[in-house]
């Protein structure tokens, strides 16, 4: 474990907040947010910080294809 952060690691982390998402966001965010604070908090160098980087994008992609579903059930049942 590292014994100090990297300050771009520790900002990286914060992008990995998830308190601020409807609960059925939260499901799908919250595993990115626990793998990002797993993988700070075993690995350094600056790969950390890439491999943070394309994780936040993945996270991002994976609540708004969640987001999106959400939107497509809700549209679905108005049209019922």
């Amino acid at each position: 474990m590292p014994a100090e952060l990297h300050p771009a690691t520790a900002r990286m982390l914060q992008n990995f907040r998830f308190d601020h998402l409807p609960s059925h966001l939260q499901k799908v965010s919250r595993p990115f947010h626990d793998l990002a604070h797993q993988l700070a908090e075993t690995l350094s160098g600056p790969e950390v910080t890439k491999a943070l980087d394309d994780l936040f994008y993945a996270k991002n992609w994976a609540v708004v294809a969640a987001s999106t579903a959400a939107l497509e059930d809700a549209a679905a049942k108005d049209g019922a």
